[in-house]
């Protein structure tokens, strides 16, 4: 059977962590595939400025030029309304229904799923993968994880990873304050923020 992950997220910027989260779940969890899935209007940062999302497509397409095993999908930034992970997993099992699909996510939505629109569903579309998140030790990860899983009778995959501390936030308050990010972000991507000028004079902590 086909296996393939939904990575989603607003990757405002993507950043080198990203990238290992995805080489780590292909060897991992021997996958064929992973499509990076850049959110349209995600329900849980609705109150916060997110960059356009062309400019967030051209900075995933770069990122992921060199692997053929990435791809960039724009289904939720096409999508009219709040993206929801529910309705882009039904999507795509419907389009593709002989493929087993992963969803990965950070683990701290281990923590705030059950705020999700359709969980129940959601999580019997896919199989979770989620990789750690600074904040959260991994006892803490675990208990949540098997209480989601006996609530929802599912299975959630762990994916503890070289912990790489970067995060996107952190980037942008980087470069508004006039820091080198150029290490932390894939080839390329760090040209697009310079030529575009993205993220400069704002403040992005949250």
């Amino acid at each position: 059977m086909v296996r393939k992950a939904i990575f989603g997220g607003t990757f405002d910027p993507i950043h080198n962590g990203h990238l290992n989260i995805a080489y780590e779940s292909l060897e991992r969890l021997n996958l064929d595939e992973i499509i990076f899935m850049p959110a349209g209007d995600p329900p849980h940062k609705s109150i916060k400025k997110i960059t356009n999302a062309t400019l967030r497509c051209e900075m995933v397409l770069m990122a992921i030029r060199h692997e053929k095993r990435f791809s960039l999908d724009y289904y939720e930034v096409r999508e009219e309304g709040i993206s929801y992970t529910y309705k882009t997993l039904l999507h795509f099992s419907k389009v593709q229904p002989e493929v087993q699909w992963h969803f990965i996510t950070g683990a701290d939505c281990l923590f705030y799923i059950d705020t999700w629109k359709n969980v129940k569903e959601l999580l019997g579309l896919c199989t979770l993968v989620v990789f750690n998140r600074l904040g959260f030790s991994e006892d803490e990860i675990q208990v949540r994880k098997e209480y989601i899983e006996k609530k929802y009778n599912t299975k959630i995959i762990v994916l503890n990873t070289p912990f790489l501390e970067i995060s996107s936030t952190n980037i942008r308050n980087r470069i508004a304050a006039d820091k080198e990010v150029s290490y932390l972000l894939p080839s390329g991507v760090d040209n697009i923020i310079k030529e575009l000028g993205l993220y400069r004079g704002i403040n992005n902590v949250e």
